[in-house]
């Protein structure tokens, strides 16, 4: 997993609230459970029309969010049922931080095992960070992870809140099994003593 220290780029408004897992990536898209491929089908009901052209008016089809790396989203984003592909599909379209009031509790925890930055803000800050959102290809945000700052184009700030355990997990690039890996030497001399003093468990 990538390690996510600082990101500077483009944040795309989505001023949607309740924007759940079957918005973030269709139904259509679930046949596979490979975790890259799967940003053509982000947001596709929302991005592309019944003819498979795009929508101009969606965010992501519009020349300054194009390349977008940063989501500033509505109340309970990824609500809905409990599907990793969703976080993939973010991921993979080049997604490396969502930022709203809330999250449903899976998505929120998915995030963090694929590299991707959940960031809770209240109701004001979420206005601030629409307010430079919507200044176009002037829309670039910095996320600092380690400080936990959001800077904004004119040198704002806003402080965000992050569990330490899962703020750690994400600056050292490391999901559950990662972090468990990191401690596999430990597990192998723990599985010999106990061979050792317990040879018939």
């Amino acid at each position: 997993m990538e390690k996510f220290t600082t990101l500077t780029g483009v944040a795309a408004p989505l001023p949607l609230i309740n924007i759940d897992t079957d918005m973030i990536i269709p139904k259509d898209y679930l046949k596979t459970i490979k975790r890259t491929g799967l940003g053509k089908g982000l947001f596709a009901e929302m991005r592309f029309n019944e003819d498979g052209s795009e929508n101009p008016d969606f965010v992501l089809n519009k020349p300054a969010y194009r390349n977008a790396s940063i989501i500033v989203a509505g109340d309970n984003f990824g609500c809905g049922s409990s599907r990793e592909h969703a976080p993939w599909a973010l991921l993979d379209y080049g997604i490396r931080c969502v930022i709203s009031t809330s999250f449903a509790d899976i998505f929120y925890n998915n995030c963090f095992n694929n590299g991707i930055l959940p960031i809770r803000v209240s109701k004001e800050d979420l206005d601030k960070l629409f307010d430079d959102a919507d200044r176009g290809a002037n829309s670039r945000l910095t996320v600092d992870l380690e400080a936990q700052e959001i800077r904004g184009p004119d040198g704002g700030t806003v402080h965000f809140d992050i569990d330490p355990a899962r703020k750690e997990k994400l600056l050292s690039g490391l999901d559950d099994i990662g972090l468990t890996l990191v401690k596999a030497p430990n597990i192998e001399a723990f599985e010999k003593t106990t061979e050792a003093v317990r040879p018939w468990a």
